[in-house]
């Protein structure tokens, strides 16, 4: 029970640092012209919380 709970709470706390990266990396886009480096945040940051959370959910 006490795994679920920490997984949930850790899936639940990615996905909101996810979507402050996200975020961010559109924040790059839109206001300082960085193209590339908005779109590199947001591939990382999604690739790094997918990766994260089935490592988490395979143990």
């Amino acid at each position: 029970m006490f795994n679920f709970i920490y997984d949930f709470i850790f899936a639940i706390a990615s996905l909101y640092i996810l979507a402050k990266a996200i975020t961010y990396g559109i924040y790059e886009i839109n206001t300082e012209n960085n193209k590339s480096g908005g779109i590199s945040v947001i591939a990382f940051s999604v690739l790094v919380t997918l990766f994260v959370d089935v490592i988490i959910w395979i143990k």
